[in-house]
């Protein structure tokens, strides 16, 4: 667990995480061919902030892992890969203002407030479908998707996926919520 107050890690918080972001990391190459755990690693020292982020993201049941180089910021782009929407994030409305509007049987929180408070961006249609080219996710459950603002103002919000071999997104309230969504985070180091 953090520090009170504070958005880092101790140094044995710190050596725990980064042995099993590097344990998955190798378990899982065919996520990231042409990265080398090294360079991350290295990443994520200069960064201690974003380890307290995947650690929250891994607290929370998502599996962090790489998936990806951004070669015009220099980061690397981590998804959550679990294989279902992790459990620690499920049965939330979509955003603040949805769970404020809620007559009754509030949620304890939403998707993208747990997001922001974990220092995570939810995973875009674009970045869902990416992360279902590695695997199969969501085979049970679905996962909230950040929302385009015209859906939004509407009053619906998208989530995502994979049955019958086919990703799929939907929409939904954005007041609704179900044991069976979550959310999937995105964090670049």
């Amino acid at each position: 667990m953090a520090k009170a107050n504070k958005k880092e890690l101790s140094l044995k918080e710190t050596e725990e995480l980064l042995n099993t972001l590097k344990t998955r990391f190798e378990k899982n190459s065919s996520r990231h061919s042409n990265i080398e755990w090294s360079q991350v690693h290295k990443k994520l020292e200069e960064n201690p902030q974003k380890s307290w982020s995947l650690q929250q993201m891994e607290e929370t049941g998502g599996e962090p892992d790489v998936v990806g180089f951004d070669s015009k910021t220099n980061e690397y782009i981590f998804f959550d890969c679990s294989e279902e929407s992790p459990k620690g994030r499920r049965s939330f409305c979509y955003d603040n203002e949805a769970l404020k509007a809620r007559k009754e049987h509030k949620p304890k929180n939403s998707a993208l407030g747990m997001a922001d408070e974990m220092g995570v961006e939810l995973l875009t249609e674009t970045q869902y479908r990416e992360l279902q080219k590695l695997g199969k996710f969501d085979t049970k459950t679905s996962s909230w998707l950040k929302t385009p603002a015209d859906i939004r103002k509407l009053g619906g919000a998208i989530f995502g996926d994979f049955r019958y071999n086919t990703v799929f997104i939907y929409h939904n309230g954005v007041e609704s919520y179900y044991a069976a969504r979550g959310f999937r985070g995105a964090l670049r180091v």
